[in-house]
């Protein structure tokens, strides 16, 4: 990665707008954001050739707060908007950012669809456990006797494997990785915005307040550490006993193909159409 100067963050910033943010302390969502904008300046991509569209939600925030191309809809839609916006533009790099709750909750049916063509967006999907702006509500990541607002005695749902989900619905790049891992994280932004497809980077993420607080994890510092501690990446796996790496978070680059993207389909496919028309 080419080396980037140390305020190229407060450089993408609309430091005239929506400031100060709403993000409670501790939350992962600023170093989040960070690895996103050294993704892109280390590509030296050209903001205007750059959306970045969000649904409803802590992360969902995050366009407000970057000087890109930016769309903050509806909740559970950003996938769907972002689908409009690459195929009327199809020279743009489209990212989504979106949140546990946001994309695979009521944002589903458009996380799985879009990576059944294979559309070429970036989504970036932080996953904290529970939907944190609206409560401390059960999410579909929300694990298994965890406890929410909504399951006050634990959660008795099976949580949802987000990128064996993607990975099942066609999807060819998928990685996932945590808040700790702040350049790994950068890396695999950046390889998922040189993706010719659907890539979805899952960024396992702290929220301290609510998800924290309610399953008593300590703070911020404390959840980083379990991060750190608790996470085997996947190079790592067939050499570990299987007791050292059950209930681990599992971080790398999980899958990838190559598979016709589906704007260029559909643009060959129009010129076919039009062939046939002049004969």
């Amino acid at each position: 990665m080419a080396n980037i100067p140390l305020k190229v963050v407060h450089q993408y910033l609309r430091h005239d707008k929506k400031f100060p943010h709403v993000w409670c302390a501790g939350c992962s969502n600023g170093i989040i954001l960070g690895a996103v904008v050294r993704a892109i300046a280390s590509m030296e991509l050209n903001r205007d050739d750059i959306v970045m569209v969000s649904g409803i939600g802590c992360s969902s925030r995050m366009p407000v707060y970057i000087d890109l191309n930016t769309m903050h809809t509806l909740h559970g839609r950003a996938i769907a908007y972002a689908t409009g916006v690459k195929m009327y533009k199809p020279h743009m790099k489209v990212i989504v950012i979106t949140g546990d709750g946001d994309c695979t909750a009521i944002g589903g049916n458009h996380l799985i669809h879009a990576a059944r063509r294979n559309l070429d967006l970036s989504v970036i999907l932080v996953n904290n456990n529970i939907y944190g702006m609206t409560g401390g509500q059960c999410s579909p990541t929300t694990p298994h006797q965890a406890l929410a607002t909504t399951a006050p005695f634990g959660n008795i749902e099976p949580e949802f494997d987000i990128c064996k989900l993607a990975i099942g619905a066609g999807a060819t790049h998928v990685a996932r990785t945590t808040a700790f891992h702040v350049t790994e994280m950068q890396r695999y932004f950046q390889a998922a915005l040189e993706h010719d497809g659907f890539s979805l980077i899952e960024v396992v993420a702290a929220c301290p307040v609510i998800y924290g607080r309610l399953n008593k994890k300590g703070g911020a510092p404390q959840m980083m550490k379990e991060f750190r501690d608790n996470s085997v990446p996947l190079t790592a796996v067939d050499k570990l006993p299987p007791e050292k790496v059950e209930g681990k978070i599992i971080r790398g680059v999980l899958h990838q193909e190559t598979r016709p993207e589906f704007t260029k389909s559909y643009a060959d496919l129009l010129e076919r159409v039009q062939t046939m028309g002049d004969k």
